[in-house]
């Protein structure tokens, strides 16, 4: 990797409220291109809502602060425009199109594709890092199973050809086979170019692959580091990694 890298996205002072709430407080950060950035923190700490912020999805919001994507403000931006510009989500929980077959799904994720051929070309790359969808692509999304649901939601987000992939609990329900499968696709997203900011419940597997990590709790940012340095660090292990030999994977 790059030792000076790029900073693809970055937050100042950005303030999140749900109603009376403040959800996001001061939270400022970069994320560089090129790299897997995780956000690590308990129910609540306002993981999601950050990801949902950066996304424009949340009416009015951010209250305060500035989020710039490629060096331009996007804060204020409509959440078209943002994915327009380059940036795609998985939610949590998948939300794919059950009764619409996988191609169809993954044509839904195209929408921002100019013509026929750079829908053909982003297939194309979605098929080579999921080759099980093109085996499986005139079946219905809703027979598949949990971990070939989260294939086919990560191969629609990368239909629009993003530059930042934003993925909310990915190995959220899966059995831990298919969470190590999911976490090596993330890697070679990566390695192919595709910067990625990271929701996870299942920490010591997101570190294992990040090369940076943040921490959240209760809506402020209360640490920040390489993925190796959070590793290392004794608070961090005790309270989101458990026991050391064990892999975790609680439900948010």
């Amino acid at each position: 990797m790059d030792k000076h890298p790029e900073v693809l996205l970055e937050l100042n002072a950005v303030e999140t409220w749900h109603g009376s709430l403040r959800a996001l407080s001061d939270v400022s950060l970069t994320v560089s291109e090129g790299s897997i950035t995780v956000i690590l923190g308990n129910n609540g700490a306002g993981k999601s809502t950050l990801l949902n912020t950066i996304l424009g999805v949340l009416e009015g919001q951010p209250k305060n602060g500035q989020i710039s994507f490629q060096g331009t403000r996007i804060d204020r931006m409509a959440t078209e425009r943002i994915v327009r510009s380059g940036i795609s989500y998985v939610p949590e929980g998948r939300r794919i199109f059950s009764e619409l077959t996988v191609w169809e799904n993954l044509k839904v994720g195209a929408y921002v594709q100019k013509d026929q051929f750079s829908t053909k070309k982003a297939l194309e790359r979605v098929y080579e890092f999921f080759p099980l969808l093109a085996e499986r692509q005139s079946q219905a999304a809703g027979t598949l199973s949990g971990g070939e649901q989260q294939m086919l939601a990560i191969g629609r987000a990368l239909m629009n050809g993003p530059r930042l992939l934003l993925l909310d609990e990915p190995s959220l329900g899966l059995a831990p086979i298919l969470v190590r499968q999911v976490f090596d696709i993330i890697s070679q997203i990566r390695d192919e170019g595709v910067t990625v900011l990271l929701v996870e419940q299942n920490a010591r597997m997101a570190l294992a692959v990040a090369d940076e990590g943040l921490v959240l709790d209760s809506g402020e940012l209360v640490a920040a580091g390489s993925a190796s340095d959070l590793v290392d660090n004794a608070e961090v292990e005790e309270l989101y990694m458990g026991a050391p030999s064990l892999p975790i994977n609680r439900e948010s």
